[in-house]
C-alpha cells in the first residue's frame, strides 16, 4: 500500500479539507497521512470560524511524515497566508513526487479565502505542482482567466505548471454537462461528466484534486489521472447521503466498479 500527504485545512463537519482528502485516499485503497494548517468551525452552511496553525508548527507536521513514509504524492489545500504558503513551499518544492496544489483561495461565490498580499506567494509555489485546480474565480486572479474567451495562454505559461479550471456548465446537443479545461503547455483538453442538479456539492473541489494526487500515485497519466477522478466525484454526488441543511456532503465510499 502506497503512502499519499495532504497538507490543508480541516473541516468539523467532515465534508471538505483533510476530511475529504484521507476519505478520498482511502477509497483509492492508499493510505492518507494528513498535515493541518489552518482549524475551521464550519458546517454545510459556511464557515462559522477559523484559527490558523503557526507555520512553524505546520513544518513540524511535514517533516515529521517525510521522515518516517515514503510519500508517493502530495496534494496542497488550503494555506491560509504568505508565511504558511512559504514554508509549505520551501519543504516540499524539491522533492521528486508529484503535487497537486488546489489554490483555494477564492470561493464558489467569488469571496476571498486568503489575504492579498499572499497570492504572489502562491504563484510562485504554482511551478513546483505538477497540475494546479482551481476554480473560475481563482484562475481569473491567476492567470487573467475568462471562460467566455478564446483563452490566452500567455500568461498561463507563466505559472509553469499544468492547470485544471473547474466548474463550467455548458448546453451541448441539447444536454448539460459539467466541464473541466486542462491546460498544458501546448493544448487545451476538455473533461465531461454530466450536470447534476443538486445541492450535495460540499468538498467536492477537494475531492477532486486528492483523487488525482491519489491517480497519481497509482501510476495514471495526468490525463487519465483527471478523468477517473472526475468519474468519480460525479458519482459520489449521485450517491450523496442527504446529509446538512446547507450544500450537502458527498459520499467518498462508492464503488470504484462503477467509475
Amino acid at each position: 500500500m502506497h503512502a499519499v500527504l495532504s497538507i490543508a485545512g480541516s473541516d468539523s463537519c467532515g465534508g471538505a479539507g483533510i476530511q475529504a482528502d484521507l476519505k478520498t485516499f482511502e477509497a483509492f485503497d492508499l493510505f492518507g497521512t494528513s498535515v493541518i494548517t489552518v482549524l475551521t468551525a464550519q458546517n454545510t452552511t459556511g464557515v462559522k470560524d477559523i484559527y490558523e496553525v503557526n507555520a512553524s508548527f505546520v513544518k513540524s507536521q511535514i517533516i515529521s511524515i517525510l521522515e518516517d513514509f515514503d510519500i508517493k504524492a502530495i496534494k496542497v489545500g488550503m494555506l491560509f497566508n504568505k508565511e504558511i504558503i512559504k514554508t509549505v513551499k520551501d519543504v516540499i518544492k524539491d522533492l521528486d513526487i508529484p503535487i497537486v496544489l488546489d489554490p483555494v483561495f477564492v470561493s464558489k461565490a467569488g469571496s476571498p479565502l486568503l489575504e492579498t498580499e499572499a497570492i504572489n506567494e502562491l504563484k510562485d509555489f504554482c511551478q513546483y505542482a505538477k497540475v494546479i485546480t482551481p476554480n473560475m474565480y481563482e484562475a481569473k486572479q491567476l492567470f487573467d482567466y475568462d471562460e467566455n474567451e478564446v483563452h490566452d495562454l500567455t500568461k498561463l505559461r507563466e505559472l509553469k505548471t499544468n492547470v485544471l479550471v473547474k466548474k463550467h456548465k455548458k448546453v451541448i446537443n441539447g444536454i448539460n454537462y459539467c466541464i473541466d479545461y486542462l491546460y498544458t503547455k501546448n493544448e487545451i483538453k476538455s473533461f465531461h461528466t454530466d450536470y447534476l442538479e443538486t445541492k450535495n456539492l460540499h468538498g467536492t473541489g477537494c475531492t477532486l484534486s486528492s483523487a488525482i494526487a491519489a491517480n497519481l500515485t497509482l501510476g495514471h497519466n495526468l490525463e487519465d489521472s483527471i478523468k477517473i477522478s472526475k468519474d468519480y466525484v460525479y458519482e459520489a454526488i449521485l450517491k450523496a447521503p442527504n446529509l446538512g441543511k446547507g450544500n450537502g456532503v458527498i459520499n467518498h465510499k462508492v464503488n470504484k466498479k462503477t467509475i
